[in-house]
C-alpha cells in the first residue's frame, strides 16, 4: 500500500475552543502511545479526509510533526453525522520494532456458487479478527474468497484464513467466518373444509313481523 502521510502541527487550543479550528477547516486530533506522551495536534480537514478514505482501521499512517515522522494507527474517529465530516481523531503511535496486537477487518469478496446456483443464504460470523505482528507487517484487511462455498452447508472458519507467517492470529480456530444455509421458505397454511360441517344456524332475537298476531302489528 502507498505510504499515507498526514501533515500535522502542535495544538495549544483545547476544550470548547476547538470549534474555532473546525470553522477554519482544521481538524483537531491527539497522538498517544507506548513511550510517547499524549500530544494534541491539528490537521487539515480536507486533506486528511481524502487520505483516510483509502485506509482501514489497521492501516499504518505516517504523521509528519515538526520535521519528524511517526507511524500510527487511527484508533478513534469522531464524526459529525449531520454534516458528514470528521470532528476528531485519535492516533496510536507505534514502534516499528515492537509487535502490536490489534483487530483487522474481514472483507468478503467474490460470489458463492451456493448462493448463485442454489439460492442459498449467506450468513456472516466474525467481521474482524485479532492479530499480532510488527506494524509494518499488519494487513490492511483479511480477504475471504466466497467462491469456495459451492453447496448448501459449506462454511469457512478462522482456521481457513491464510495470512503471512509474520502474522499471528489470536482467535479460536473454530470460530465461524461465514456459512451457507438453506433459503427461508414461507409456510403456507392450508385450511381444509371439514366434511359434513354445516353453516351454523342463526337464531334471531324476537319474531319476524309476519309471525306476529294481528293485534300486535
Amino acid at each position: 500500500m502507498e505510504k499515507v502521510v498526514l501533515n500535522a502541527v502542535p495544538r495549544t487550543i483545547i476544550g470548547k475552543q476547538v470549534g474555532a479550528l473546525r470553522r477554519e477547516g482544521k481538524l483537531p486530533a491527539v497522538m498517544y502511545g507506548h513511550n510517547f506522551d499524549s500530544t494534541p495536534i491539528t490537521l487539515d480537514l480536507r486533506e486528511t479526509t481524502k487520505l483516510l478514505n483509502s485506509v482501514t482501521s489497521s492501516s499504518i499512517v505516517t504523521i509528519s510533526l515538526e520535521g519528524k515522522e511517526h507511524s500510527a494507527l487511527v484508533r478513534e474517529k469522531q464524526k459529525d453525522y449531520l454534516r458528514g465530516t470528521i470532528k476528531h481523531l485519535d492516533f496510536q503511535v507505534v514502534s516499528l520494532t515492537e509487535k502490536i496486537r490489534t483487530n483487522v477487518a474481514i472483507e468478503l469478496v467474490g460470489v458463492a456458487p451456493a448462493v448463485k446456483d442454489f439460492n442459498g443464504v449467506l450468513v456472516s460470523g466474525l467481521n474482524e479478527i485479532e492479530v499480532e505482528c510488527f506494524p509494518q507487517d499488519l494487513p490492511d484487511r483479511i480477504l475471504i474468497e466466497l467462491s469456495v462455498l459451492v453447496k448448501i452447508g459449506d462454511a469457512l472458519y478462522v482456521k481457513d484464513i491464510v495470512v503471512s507467517d509474520k502474522v499471528i492470529v489470536h482467535e479460536d480456530a473454530q470460530e465461524l467466518i461465514v456459512h451457507i444455509t438453506h433459503p427461508v421458505v414461507d409456510e403456507v397454511v392450508v385450511v381444509e373444509e371439514v366434511a359434513g360441517l354445516e353453516e351454523p344456524e342463526v337464531i334471531e332475537k324476537g319474531k319476524k313481523e309476519e309471525e306476529l298476531p294481528e293485534e300486535e302489528k
